[in-house]
């Protein structure tokens, strides 16, 4: 069984790393998951929803617990489920999957929401930004390889969830430079300094090892404070730092290394 593909123009300008070299340097950081990674798969096409249920069950460590053709249906399944990550796609009938990414952030209980993977057949895409604002973990272009695919699961998953960083980076500052929002700097004022430092370095999509070099700090120092950050802000993963920083003003599209 082969992945879904999409055309030849839909590929992502440029993304040298491959999600297991953009996460190399965290990998051993990342706890592992105590069983079989549950997960759900949202897309309105039944070929591409099951060939993704597919390729997933023929690893010893997923377990596929339901799949979904539109974004209503998805978030039933998952309240019912409770899986660990959602394959979604961002554009279903019923609701897409912006709305259904949102609907299951805003559930509260004793377990955490799952963390959303958005499927798109291009990058730069203004639904998949939306996705992200409402909490998504990051995304993968419908024309991944199975190997991508595997280890995106594993990744986000595990809790680290900066997908091909220059992509996803690219991405937000794009649209937050299309689709300005008033800074909301004052979102940040719980940061001490050093804190407020590592957030802005982490929209550069750096990882523990490249923040540990560039603060001239150990690792153990850089994980409690990127913890803390993430703590401070309510934030799930390093993606939702990324859009904060944008968000808040504190990285402006465009300006020096972080756009």
């Amino acid at each position: 069984m082969t992945t879904p593909e999409a055309t030849p123009g839909d590929a992502p300008e440029a993304a040298p790393e491959s999600v297991a070299e953009a996460n190399a340097a965290t990998a051993a950081d990342v706890p592992t998951q105590p069983g079989p990674v549950r997960i759900v798969v949202a897309d309105d096409h039944e070929v591409v929803r099951a060939g993704y249920a597919g390729l997933l069950a023929t690893q010893p460590d997923f377990t596929v617990v339901g799949t979904a053709r539109d974004g209503a249906e998805a978030v039933r399944v998952c309240r019912e489920q409770r899986p660990d990550v959602v394959l979604m796609d961002v554009r279903m009938p019923v609701s897409d999957g912006i709305q259904a990414t949102a609907e299951l952030m805003g559930d509260a209980g004793p377990a955490q929401p799952p963390r959303v993977l958005i499927l798109t057949t291009f990058d730069l895409d203004e639904h998949v930004y939306d996705a992200l604002i409402a909490g998504a973990s990051g995304f993968l272009l419908k024309d991944v390889t199975a190997e991508r695919l595997f280890d995106a699961v594993r990744v986000v998953a595990a809790g680290e969830a900066l997908l091909a960083p220059g992509v996803t980076r690219r991405l937000i500052a794009e649209f937050a430079r299309l689709k300005p929002r008033a800074p909301r700097r004052d979102a940040l004022a719980v940061l001490t300094p050093r804190e407020s430092e590592v957030l802005r370095l982490l929209a550069e999509g750096l990882s523990n090892p490249e923040l540990a070099g560039r603060l001239h700090v150990g690792e153990e120092t850089v994980k409690t404070h990127v913890s803390r950050v993430l703590s401070k802000l309510g934030l799930r993963d390093r993606t939702q730092a990324v859009v904060m920083a944008y968000e808040t003003g504190l990285v402006v599209p465009g300006a020096g290394s972080s756009a």
